[in-house]
């Protein structure tokens, strides 16, 4: 899915989930960026379609309706008691591969395209949902610096220039990239795109790119190939994560009942005068496990390995500093 298409339907969805009426076909072709942009009125109708079609397939419920009976045609919204999830159970992994996902809305280009197409409804005199908590709320910080200056990139179709740190040999190297997307695979950040000192597309992981994204020439010189699938592309490139890592940790009596549900006890011990359980566990994304164990403070040790331990500490060392 293009870039354009992709913040169109977040837009539309946007739009129709943030009103309590039902919005005609016209009405929503001036309110909804992204459709003003079409040549005539059958272009319209049939991008139109196709975003309805679309949003369907996605699982998100359209209502047709009339606001009044005297109303000449049907309308649409969508109902928050449809669309809202209910009580959903994740895995710890699961968790940390939702939260990166969810990083994506913590980025200043998309959350400000949220805000502008709620300003566009008020004030087209839209009666938007103001005790409506936002639809699309950050709950983890974007930890990438690169992301923003990559996904601006790829909406200016501007190539960049950064520093990249290979894991092996351990080296700095410098990056000429026409980028062509931005793409999260497997609970990490890509960056996918030509590289012009190496002739060929490559991808590049965002957690490896050191200081500056630095612009490149103008803006408009960069389009992403029709036949390229990027998530496709990072697969095939290696972008595959480790099997899963096994951890041992020590979870005091009573406490850590999220970590709990998904070990395995293998001994008792007492840590520091404190009786608790010795507990094996296994982690599809063990990076992005420090956080989640960081959070039960101390009642949750991590015993092995080693490199995870000092990950927690290092966490729960700087939330100390941070509250004096």
């Amino acid at each position: 899915m293009s870039v354009a298409r992709a913040e169109r339907l977040v837009n539309l969805v946007l739009c129709l989930l943030s009103t309590r009426q039902y919005l005609s076909a016209e009405r929503i072709r001036k309110i909804v960026p992204g459709y003003a942009d079409a040549p005539s009125d059958d272009a319209f109708f049939r991008t139109f379609e196709r975003d309805k079609t679309e949003l369907r397939e996605l699982g998100i419920p359209l209502e047709i309706g009339r606001n009044k009976v005297a109303d000449p045609v049907d309308g649409y919204r969508i109902a928050r008691r449809d669309y809202e999830l209910g009580e959903i159970d994740l895995a710890p992994d699961e968790a940390a591969a939702v939260a990166l996902a969810v990083r994506l809305w913590d980025s200043p280009e998309l959350t400000g395209a949220a805000h502008g197409a709620l300003l566009k409804l008020r004030a087209a005199g839209v009666d938007v949902d103001q005790a409506a908590p936002t639809m699309v709320e950050s709950k983890v910080r974007t930890t990438e610096p690169a992301f923003g200056p990559l996904l601006a990139a790829v909406q200016a179709g501007q190539a960049v220039a950064f520093q990249y740190r290979r894991p092996s040999p351990a080296e700095l190297r410098e990056r000429v990239l026409e980028p062509w997307g931005v793409v999260s695979w497997r609970g990490r950040w890509y960056v996918v795109g030509h590289d012009r000192d190496r002739g060929a597309p490559r991808c590049f992981r965002l957690s490896r790119v050191v200081g500056e994204v630095r612009k490149v020439g103008r803006p408009g010189q960069v389009s992403r190939p029709e036949d390229v699938d990027l998530m496709k592309f990072v697969a095939s490139s290696g972008g595959e994560p480790q099997p899963p890592a096994g951890v041992r940790l020590w979870v005091a009596d009573g406490r850590g009942a999220g970590v709990r549900r998904w070990a395995e006890v293998v001994e008792r011990r007492e840590v520091d005068g404190v009786p608790g359980d010795v507990v094996d566990l296994e982690l599809a994304f063990p990076d992005t496990a420090a956080g989640w164990i960081a959070g039960y403070g101390a009642d949750v040790l991590v015993l092995e390995p080693d490199v995870l331990a000092k990950a927690v500490r290092e966490r729960l060392l700087a939330a100390a500093g941070g509250g004096l």
